[in-house]
């Protein structure tokens, strides 16, 4: 049985441990607080989910890549208290990125950042705040040297491979399931050949891939305990090239959604325009510059895209059975997938508003 006091004393931290405790709930990862004695720092020790992010050394240089080369940029600005606005990792002593233990558990660790807190409640006030800090974080990577980081997961925000694997799923039929979903699934396909437009233009040379973070969620970002001023981003294991309105968007579909991600009551669920009009104005306030105008007015677009997506796979993975998804009872896919569909229906009706309110900006 692993001990985790084992695990820590592979890094080079700083102090004595005194307590080691479970931290938050991720879905992927397993997070742990590490706190120590006295002044010294406290840690996060996280196993990192390697059925997910198969190859934990290039996800590690990723996020090694993306971290120093925000820091420089911070310090290069003489921006104040560097350290709680950019991640670091905690290298092993024998200067490793990570930890593999005797049972091929994989570990990294980081310093905790003191006095912050997440939030997932949303306004308009936090979502200009989040807008700023997905944007500022998109502007400083934005001349990151090459060579590209690794996608660490392949394809995460591919639209059609993502309806390859829908379509298998329709085609196989493996839990007999399609007779109660045949509509959805013609209101999935009758919107395909649009919704595959990202991979056309980038093909085209007309849309280019930039560095994204991939899961813009308001929770992913820290904020000091006292001034709510905006630390860092936060979870960077996604970091990877992609579209900047995938990222746009699937900021939309989380918080710009007045209802739930699995709501019952699809009458709670519409796109809130007073989220989207203050994440833009923050968003293009700090990465404008670092966009062509063509990307800027292809915003709105991400906010149909990513929620298409998910609803393409939240019906694949109830076509299949619930492979991937945990469920809480065996119809929660489907509950998911028609709370995304009357998102992304309530996001075309907002479509032309959101078109013209970038265009005034």
């Amino acid at each position: 049985m692993l001990d985790l006091k084992d695990i820590v004393t592979e890094f080079a931290i700083e102090g004595n441990v005194e307590e080691i405790a479970p931290l938050g709930a991720g879905h992927i990862n397993d997070s742990y607080m590490v706190r120590t004695q006295g002044e010294t720092p406290d840690y996060v020790l996280q196993r990192i989910n390697h059925h997910i992010f198969t190859d934990v050394n290039a996800l590690q240089n990723n996020i090694k890549r993306v971290t120093d080369h925000i820091r420089q940029k911070l310090l290069q600005k003489n921006e104040p208290d560097v350290s709680r606005k950019v991640l670091s990792i905690t290298p092993t002593r024998r200067e490793a990125l990570y930890y593999r233990s005797f049972d091929g558990s994989y570990w990294r660790m980081m310093p905790y950042i003191a006095n912050s807190k997440s939030v997932d409640d949303i306004s308009p006030e936090l979502a200009f705040l989040a807008g700023r800090a997905f944007g500022n974080f998109q502007a400083m990577l934005a001349d990151l040297p090459a060579p590209p980081l690794v996608e660490t997961i392949p394809n995460f925000h591919n639209m059609e491979t993502r309806l390859v694997t829908f379509r298998a799923a329709v085609k196989n039929d493996p839990v007999e399931r399609l007779k109660k979903v045949e509509d959805i699934v013609a209101d999935i396909e009758k919107r395909a050949d649009k919704m595959c437009k990202a991979e056309l233009l980038h093909r085209e040379g007309k849309l280019p891939k930039r560095i994204n973070h991939c899961d813009t969620k308001v929770n992913n970002i820290l904020f000091d305990k006292d001034t709510n001023e905006v630390l860092c981003v936060v979870d960077l294991d996604t970091v990877m090239p992609g579209f900047v309105a995938s990222d746009f968007g699937d900021f939309m579909r989380t918080g710009a959604n007045n209802g739930k991600e699995d709501d019952e009551n699809l009458e709670n669920v519409f796109f809130r325009m007073d989220i989207f009009e203050a994440y833009t104005k923050g968003y293009l306030q700090t990465v404008q510059d670092s966009l062509t105008p063509f990307e800027v007015m292809l915003l709105p677009f991400g906010a149909k895209l990513l929620t298409y997506m998910q609803t393409v796979r939240f019906i694949t993975d109830y076509l299949n059975g619930d492979t991937y998804y945990k469920v809480k009872h065996p119809e929660h896919n489907l509950q998911r997938t028609k709370a995304q569909l009357k998102l992304l229906h309530s996001i075309e009706d907002s479509y032309t508003k959101m078109l013209e309110f970038i265009s005034h900006l």
